[in-house]
């Protein structure tokens, strides 16, 4: 019995354990126990923590704009020196703003996050000394290392690179007499016209603070909003929803400085330039579908593209041009020449070129060189000085302002390895976070004269020093005022839209359709039209119509039938069609398609074509599966002779998702790219699947040998896009 009793005892104790710990299992996960049922949330508890927070609750709907301390204030126009003079560093009012804003996000970028750089070098063409003392441009061959930093605008780090934005452009010049920075975009104009209102652009076109939604997108109220009420914007939005929006990638877009800047000769002579950045690849885009569908299948389209063309030895080129203008005419072209938001049409200022650009290395760590570099328009050199544009008044000091905040608060981020100058570095900053320098000098001071007074004073006449242009006058009474020659804000946009083809003015109204489409405000859809009518009644009555609303009557008094040049995407052949992708379709189980594959291949290659042989399974001869294919990873489609079953065959196959390979086909013509076939069957089979008839459609090669289509598809591949394809409303003006 006693025996029995602490056997028992025993089993008591561990079904006791037993039960303690289904206890505490149950507890810790209440989706262990199947029975477990979620309480319904006490609300009570919730709103204790909300009687906590209440007190920190603010409310902007009624109140004035106010200080961080309270002063009432307005904050809608830097401090300037006259209408068209310089922005004060007096402005206290811009200082919080900017500053409160460039630290908003760490450490990621709080615009321009996800990004894609490379190196390269500048070479000069010729010695452009009677233009500028700048030293980069002082030779004919002279070569300069620069690294480029391409990126979106609004997007996080994680978000895709085929968002429709602006993209950012910024070059920097490691010249022999310091580091030059042109931090520009694939876009020539901007959003606003004084930079103070930054902030407010981009808390209208970023995530809605309560739910982070959407990412990298401006199809949303607030910005819309923002839009319809600050006109300025009109120019760069024609601009965005265009190609210009969802480039072919980083390295079929044009570059610009978007400011107008001073080039300044040794004895102070200066002119008023723009800096333009041409591809040598040639302009190319995508289409709107395509770019979205790129967006879920490959996010990091953009960067893979630059990437693989550099690696391929293909790198590319820009050549940089400079438009040349008289400090006495900037108000000559009916437009002010400091208004950041207007072009000067290049009948007006031809480009002058100046010299190559060319990309041919990666990086070799991305945190390193292209998450580190920190791109400023103050990284001047001599030879080149600023304007009293706002925009640029105010990037100035938001930029380094920016750098100290990602650089965690320190001030030697010009010493992290991208950043530092290829010229030495001689000055008395000392210490502070991250110090990588070990200073010699002990009497870092000036005057001195216990180092004998270096480092030494360089200006204009001694050491080859920056120097401010001589003739910058500032004469004006103290304002907090845009000029009046700044008003005008729809004149530039209308020159956009009449220098674009029939069809790339379609693509710019429905991208506005889109945009607008996903508005829930009445209101903002009404301030849209309005804004959009002032540039062209045509245009709001073809939105207006998408959006179910009334189109408002003509308001004519900035339409105008002016036209310039350079402005459109699609009305010319691109100058290469090296790095460029075409798609063969074969049939893994057929031998001759394999064959017809690879001389395809091996044809197309000899122009740096890149060439995906896709079929059911992989082996020799197949790169890429259709399991894995999609039309978005090619800029042409050939289907080779024993494919034509996969097209027309109607039989699913576990291989890959059902009519995956027609649907490649289909979707690269609806998209205008070049397709193709080799031999009457699979030129049935393709004449069959997108809906054309033999010899009726733009861009629709059949040959009954290899030879015939390569020739076709190359001139198709010069072509891109062929227009013809996309339906426009009819009607249209």
């Amino acid at each position: 019995m006693h025996g029995g009793s602490s056997s028992m005892k025993r089993l008591l104790t561990w079904a006791t354990l037993v039960g303690s710990m289904s206890a505490v299992t149950k507890a810790a996960c209440p989706f262990a126990d199947p029975n477990y049922h979620l309480a319904k949330r006490d609300e009570g508890a919730s709103q204790q923590t909300e009687n906590i927070l209440e007190e920190y609750e603010v409310d902007d709907s009624n109140a004035y704009m106010s200080s961080d301390v309270g002063g009432p204030m307005e904050d809608q126009n830097s401090l300037k020196a006259g209408y068209r003079g310089s922005t004060l560093m007096e402005d206290w009012i811009f200082r919080q703003k900017i500053q409160h804003f460039d630290h908003e996000r760490i450490p990621e970028r709080a615009v321009h996050a996800r990004g894609a750089g490379a190196h390269g070098t500048f070479t000069s063409y010729a010695d452009w000394s009677n233009i500028t003392a700048a030293s980069f441009l002082g030779g004919a061959g002279k070569k300069t290392p620069v690294f480029v930093r391409f990126s979106t605008v609004a997007g996080s780090r994680g978000s895709a690179d085929t968002a429709r934005d602006v993209h950012g452009f910024a070059t920097r010049f490691y010249t022999d007499e310091g580091n030059f920075d042109i931090v520009g975009n694939n876009i020539p104009v901007f959003f606003i016209q004084d930079a103070i209102r930054f902030p407010d652009l981009i808390h209208s076109v970023k995530p809605s603070p309560d739910n982070e939604v959407p990412q990298a997108a401006t199809a949303h109220d607030s910005a819309w909003d923002f839009f319809s009420q600050q006109p300025s914007t009109m120019h760069t939005l024609f601009w965005a929803m265009s190609g210009n929006g969802i480039p072919r990638s980083y390295r079929h877009m044009d570059g610009f400085g978007v400011h107008t800047f001073r080039f300044v000769t040794d004895d102070g002579n200066s002119k008023l330039i723009k800096w333009h950045f041409k591809t040598k690849q040639g302009k190319a885009s995508l289409v709107w579908e395509e770019a979205q569908v790129l967006a879920g299948k490959n996010a990091d389209f953009h960067r893979q593209d630059l990437w693989d063309a550099i690696e391929s030895g293909n790198g590319p080129e820009w050549e940089l041009s400079v438009q040349i203008v008289d400090e006495e005419k900037a108000l000559a072209f009916g437009f002010d020449l400091l208004d950041p938001t207007k072009i000067i049409p290049e009948e007006l200022a031809p480009l002058v070129p100046l010299g190559i650009m060319k990309l041919d290395r990666n990086p070799t760590n991305y945190f390193a060189e292209t998450e580190q570099v920190m791109y400023q328009p103050g990284h001047i050199v001599r030879g080149v000085d600023f304007t009293e544009d706002p925009l640029l008044q105010g990037r100035l000091f938001s930029y380094l302002d920016t750098q100290l905040n990602r650089n965690q608060g320190g001030p030697n981020f010009e010493q992290i390895p991208i950043n530092r100058p290829v010229s030495p570095v001689h000055n008395n900053n000392r210490d502070g976070a991250g110090q990588m320098f070990i200073h010699k000098n002990v009497y870092p001071y000036t005057p001195n004269t216990l180092n004998g007074g270096y480092p030494l004073q360089a200006n204009q006449t001694h050491g080859k020093g920056f120097f401010t242009a001589p003739n910058r006058i500032v004469d004006g009474k103290l304002v907090r005022a845009l000029s009046p020659t700044f008003d005008d804000h729809w004149s530039q946009p209308r020159l956009f839209y009449n220098s674009l083809t029939r069809v790339e003015q379609q693509f710019l109204i429905n991208a506005i359709r889109f945009e607008a489409s996903h508005l829930k405000n009445e209101q903002v859809k009404k301030n849209v039209l309005e804004q959009i009518n002032r540039v062209s009644n045509d245009v709001a009555k073809r939105v207006a119509v998408a959006l179910g609303l009334e189109a408002p009557a003509p308001d004519p008094a900035f339409y105008h039938n002016n036209v310039t040049a350079g402005l459109s995407i699609f009305n010319g052949t691109l100058p290469t069609i090296a790095t460029l992708r075409v798609g063969v379709l074969a049939s893994s189980f057929n031998d001759g398609s394999l064959a017809q594959a690879r001389e395809l291949k091996e044809q197309l290659s000899k122009e740096g074509v890149v060439v995906t042989v896709v079929g059911e399974v992989l082996k020799e001869g197949v790169d890429q599966t259709y399991s894995a294919a999609d039309a978005t990873g090619y800029d042409a489609v050939v289907v080779t002779d024993g494919a034509e079953g996969l097209l027309t065959g109607g039989k699913n196959s576990p291989l890959f998702p059902a009519g995956r390979p027609g649907q490649i086909l289909v979707d690269s013509y609806r998209w205008g790219k070049p397709v193709a076939a080799v031999g009457e069957n699979a030129g049935q089979a393709l004449e069959q699947t997108v809906g054309v008839s033999r010899g009726q459609g733009e861009g629709v090669v059949v040959g009954e040998g290899v030879e015939q289509v390569v020739k076709g598809v190359e001139e198709g591949l010069r072509v891109f896009r062929y227009l013809g394809r996309f339906a426009v409303d009819e009607g249209a003006e």
